[in-house]
């Protein structure tokens, strides 16, 4: 008996171990792209700055949970448009050849690592110093759009003038399409490891909607490979809902104009629970988008407002009515 006491101890402590190591370890990092422009360290996130000296907008983005930059990239390719992407703390920087530069204004966040504030924190900080044109956009995905609504709340003068896109956002009293519990979140280490061997496979593919369009297809290829570590990944979960649960309807009241968009197919993120709450966002336009999954962008890039040029549009456009509609 005493020798079947000594097996099974060693045998939970070798599972403990192996979690531990898959929690910590770096993950290999996902492909390079050429996006050029100068990289800003802020903390242990990055903020990418590209596009010309003299804008006729300017588009900052803020990328969903296991997510990185790279999801906004080719839709917002436009020659007079400068683009700020936002890269989550402690997540690959997936830029080839990086113009690394040092900045005065760059400030390590004091939340911790792996939370909304914390991003929110280097998106203020962004926001604040990097626009070079009047007309602005603050584009959030997923986990994204959550961490716009919490910068707001950092720095509402910020926000005065800001166009947003709150694309199948996190959003305040919202569920995701199926919580998890602590014990479950303890596994996560390990189910990060097997799906790192099949990114997409039976038992996922349904999650993703569609995947004919190349570009989608090689996006959530990498998912499991975005962040550097299992142990923020966690973190990053459990912070979403632990955001959702503790912030109401007030958090969209910096926020003076824009549109959030809602998927008919999202198996991320509960749809019925994210239609009640964006309903409550007064001075926001909501969409329901037809045939659509979490990926908006990807599946129905078509939807996503075009930017407001200054040259053509001017910098006062006005925003249309608050209320749903579906395309």
């Amino acid at each position: 008996m005493s020798s079947i006491f000594i097996y099974f101890i060693a045998g939970v402590a070798l599972v403990i171990l192996m979690r531990w190591r898959l929690l910590y370890r770096e993950v290999p990092a996902p492909s390079l792209e050429d996006v050029g422009g100068a990289v800003y360290r802020v903390g242990e996130a990055h903020v990418v700055d590209c596009g010309p000296e003299h804008p006729a907008a300017t588009v900052l983005c803020m990328h969903g949970f296991v997510e990185n930059l790279k999801y906004f990239t080719e839709h917002y390719r436009d020659a007079d448009v400068q683009l700020v992407l936002i890269n989550s703390g402690d997540y690959h920087l997936p830029i080839a050849d990086p113009q690394r530069t040092r900045a005065d204004w760059a400030h390590r966040p004091d939340a911790p690592l792996g939370t909304i504030l914390y991003d929110a924190q280097v998106l203020v900080q962004a926001l604040e110093h990097l626009p070079r044109s009047q007309s602005i956009r603050v584009h959030g995905h997923s986990r994204g759009g959550a961490v716009v609504m919490q910068a707001s709340l950092l720095r509402p003068d910020l926000f005065e003038d800001v166009e947003v896109v709150l694309e199948a956002p996190v959003l305040p009293q919202a569920r995701p399409r199926k919580p998890l519990s602590e014990r479950e979140r303890w596994f996560m280490p390990l189910f990060f490891a097997l799906w790192r061997r099949a990114p997409i496979n039976d038992k996922n593919k349904r999650i993703y909607g569609r995947l004919d369009i190349p570009r989608k297809r090689a996006l959530i290829e990498e998912l499991p490979f975005n962040g550097r570590r299992v142990s923020t990944l966690v973190t990053n979960q459990r912070d979403i809902e632990h955001w959702m649960r503790d912030h109401d309807a007030a958090a969209y009241r910096h926020l003076a104009r824009g549109v959030i968009l809602v998927p008919d197919d999202d198996r991320v993120l509960d749809g019925r629970s994210m239609k009640a709450s964006a309903t409550q966002a007064a001075n926001l336009k909501v969409v329901e988008v037809a045939d659509c999954s979490h990926f908006v962008l990807q599946d129905r890039p078509e939807v996503i407002p075009p930017v407001i040029k200054l040259e053509t549009e001017g910098a006062g456009a006005s925003q249309e009515e608050s209320g749903a509609d579906t395309v």
